[in-house]
C-alpha cells in the first residue's frame, strides 16, 4: 500500500470510489473534492493504492507558510474497508508531511459520530479539542521535534 498523487490515470477510478451507505454524509464525494483541489493551490489529493488498484482517498494542505498541516478528506472505498488500509494510509500520509520538514502539527476533522474515524486518528495520536462552528471534531497531533 502507498499514496501518490491523484492524476488523469487514475482520476476516474478515484472518483468511482464509494462508501458504505451509512457513511456518505461523513466526508464529501471524491469527484466534489478533486473539483475543490483545482482552486486551491495548497490542496494535496492523495489516492491510497493497493497494488495498482485505488482503494481510497485523502486529501490535505500545506499552506506555505503555516507549521500546520491539515487532514480535511479521508476515505477508503467500501469493499476495501477493515483490512487495514486506512491506518495504512494514514502512517503514510502523516510520514509524507514529516517529510516536508516545517510542519509542527497535524490537524484533522469528522463528524463526531463516526466512531471510525474517531479510533483510528486516536491510535495513530491525534487529541480531540473539540468542535468546530460546522460541529465536526477537530483533532490534533503534535508532531515531534525530532520528525521536523
Amino acid at each position: 500500500m502507498h499514496i501518490a498523487p491523484v492524476t488523469k490515470a487514475n482520476r476516474a477510478l478515484v472518483t468511482a470510489l464509494q462508501l458504505a451507505p451509512e457513511q456518505m454524509d461523513f466526508v464529501a464525494s471524491n469527484a466534489d473534492s478533486l473539483r475543490e483541489a483545482r482552486s486551491d493551490r495548497d490542496a494535496r489529493p492523495r489516492a491510497v493504492i493497493v497494488g495498482d488498484q485505488p482503494v481510497g482517498f485523502l486529501m490535505y494542505e500545506v499552506p506555505r507558510d503555516h507549521d500546520e498541516a491539515r487532514i480535511y478528506r479521508f476515505m477508503i472505498d467500501r469493499a476495501w474497508q477493515g483490512r487495514g488500509y486506512g491506518k495504512a494510509a494514514l502512517r503514510a500520509v502523516l510520514e509524507e508531511i514529516r517529510g516536508l520538514g516545517h510542519i509542527r502539527h497535524v490537524s484533522i476533522c469528522y463528524e463526531p459520530e463516526n466512531e471510525a474515524a474517531r479510533r483510528l486518528y486516536r491510535s495513530a495520536g491525534f487529541v480531540e479539542e473539540g468542535l468546530d462552528e460546522d460541529g465536526e471534531m477537530i483533532a490534533d497531533l503534535l508532531l515531534p521535534a525530532g520528525d521536523r
